[in-house]
């Protein structure tokens, strides 16, 4: 549903946040774009929404090129930014109700709202809303009119653990139903939840590309974690596997310290990326 060959893009000045980047999204999938601040996720989603331009390489949506698309395009995609903007005067539903006569067909607003939480805010002025709160209605707008590319920015930022697996879920759900999202974050937790690929970017290049468990398979970080007593308390302290017969300080562990317990770790998602990009997530 999104085929991407190629791209590039610098802004006006010379900064190149692209460079020449290549991927697909197919239907009923969730690509995850990681990488820290500034590595080129945000740039490549406004491409690909249409909001930069010109660009060099090829960039394909539900099989047509972008650079043919007209004003119909947008009622094929949805848009999740990551700075939620909105008619701060207008309560919730009249924000929705006002995006909702751009198209042609949308979903009922109050469902919507009902579905992250905000049925009782329906009629509050946004101006009152708390940053969670914007990001809940923000998210739902994007799926108005129930669009079949989502195209989703730091969806979960600011927002606390129980709405954030609200938000989750939905993705979940709306991948189930075949929709193709392409999603930029920094949340390597998220990723490991919903994404069905990732692609770790960094420097405006896609470093890696894979199924978060297979990127995690293919990683040599192999760690141990100890847990003993110490004062009457239980701490823990980790270590390379590799190497671990040799190691001092955990044979001196061993030695000195009543082990609670001790067993190997599996990479995380970050793991494989610092490894990767030799870049930490900030």
């Amino acid at each position: 549903m999104i085929t991407v060959e190629q791209l590039s893009y610098a802004y006006p000045g010379g900064l190149r946040a692209v460079r020449e980047v290549s991927f697909q999204v197919n239907a009923g999938e969730v690509l995850g774009f990681l990488g820290p601040s500034g590595a080129g996720k945000s740039t490549t989603q406004k491409v690909l929404v249409g909001l930069l331009s010109p660009y060099q390489g090829e960039v394909h949506v539900l099989g047509r090129s972008l650079r043919g698309q007209g004003p119909e395009y947008y009622e094929q995609i949805g848009v999740g930014f990551e700075l939620p903007n909105h008619f701060a005067k207008l309560t919730a539903l009249e924000n929705l109700r006002f995006f909702a006569s751009f198209y042609a067909r949308t979903t009922d607003p109050r469902e919507l709202l009902a579905r992250v939480g905000l049925a009782d805010a329906a009629d509050q002025r946004v101006e009152q809303f708390s940053k969670g709160m914007k990001m809940r209605l923000n998210f739902v707008r994007a799926m108005l009119h129930d669009p079949p590319v989502l195209f989703l920015d730091e969806p979960t930022s600011g927002l606390d653990p129980a709405n954030a697996r609200l938000l989750k879920d939905i993705i979940v759900e709306q991948r189930e139903q075949g929709k193709c999202i392409f999603l930029t974050t920094h949340n390597m937790h998220d990723a490991e939840e919903v994404c069905d690929r990732v692609a770790f970017m960094v420097g405006g290049e896609i470093r890696r590309i894979g199924p978060p468990k297979e990127l995690r398979a293919q990683s040599d970080v192999r760690r141990v974690s100890v847990a003993y007593r110490e004062d009457g308390e239980v701490r823990t302290a980790e270590f390379p596997l590799d190497g671990i017969g040799d190691d001092v300080s955990f044979r001196k562990l061993l030695r000195e310290r009543e082990i609670v317990s001790l067993h190997s770790l599996e990479p995380s998602l970050e793991d494989v990326f610092l490894q990767v990009t030799g870049r930490r997530l900030t």
